[in-house]
């Protein structure tokens, strides 16, 4: 008999996170479930899958998914739909959960603004990982004659960019083939960005295990990170994405500091396919 799980499907500026909350009751999934609740098709569809579990040191455990089944320790978007969905369940508006990457301090002040403090910036070659010893403001990746990226790991791995007009960069071609580069022993996500004002950046992400996505918010980190040690900004922007827009601040050490919105799209029930030996 398949498992039916009850689910909830909710964005962050467009970058859409499917919420299964196993606080009270464990709930196993596969890589097949996981790529099944992803399916846009089959299932319930979505660039990331979240399971919230019981934590010790914390309000809750965040377990995040790409939608290829494989696993990612940050995603800021769905941090932000986290924070809601649990203020919305009852616990209070300031909230401590546990990650992969750290633990996440997200006070939500309404639906429209939901702060997070994501975790500092990793930036030695090692720590991204990169396959060997380069300068992570200059990563030689000598791509079709692109510049340079910067290199900085926001809990996954990140490439920055910074190209005249990321509008014009062919994403949907580039993407795959850099998410895979030797450099990237972990893969990588993968964002071009232009400057638009001293405190304005346009970004564009191919995600990690995801794809091109209308919105993510550890790439916007990354690139206001990179955009600051580059010296192309001070502390802050408005990062412009497809979906919208998130402010981020980076004192130049310590957590990136996020602040944006989060919605519901629907809840319901997904029966699972039986599998074998995968649940």
């Amino acid at each position: 008999m398949s498992a039916v799980i009850p689910f909830t499907k909710m964005h962050g500026i467009g970058n859409d996170c499917v919420i299964v909350d196993a606080r009270e009751r464990a709930i196993d999934l596969g890589v097949a479930d996981l790529r099944h609740i992803a399916d846009r098709h089959r299932g319930v569809g979505c660039d990331q899958i979240v399971v919230l579990a019981a934590s010790v040191n914390g309000d809750a455990k965040l377990e995040f998914f790409n939608s290829d089944g494989s696993g990612a320790q940050a995603c800021g978007n769905a941090t932000r739909c986290c924070g809601l969905y649990l203020r919305d369940q009852g616990l209070p508006q300031s909230l401590l959960l546990e990650s992969d990457a750290g633990m996440l301090a997200i006070e939500v002040e309404s639906a429209e603004r939901i702060r997070v403090e994501m975790p500092s910036p990793r930036l030695l070659w090692h720590e991204i990982p990169l396959a060997r010893a380069c300068d992570t403001l200059e990563v030689p990746i000598g791509h079709e004659n692109f510049p340079d990226p910067v290199a900085v790991n926001m809990g996954n791995p990140h490439l920055v960019f910074f190209v005249d007009d990321a509008d014009a960069v062919a994403i949907d071609r580039l993407g795959p083939a850099l998410e895979i580069h030797a450099l990237l022993p972990e893969r990588g996500n993968i964002g071009f960005a232009n400057l638009i004002s001293a405190d304005t950046i346009r970004l564009r992400v191919f995600e990690r295990g995801s794809g091109q996505t209308l919105a993510c918010g550890s790439g916007a980190c990354a690139a206001l990170v990179a955009a600051v040690r580059r010296r192309l900004v001070d502390d802050h922007a408005l990062m412009v994405l497809d979906g919208g827009e998130l402010e981020i601040a980076w004192p130049g050490e310590g957590p990136v500091v996020m602040t944006g919105p989060a919605a519901y799209a629907c809840e319901g029930q997904l029966a699972l396919p039986e599998t074998s030996g995968d649940r």
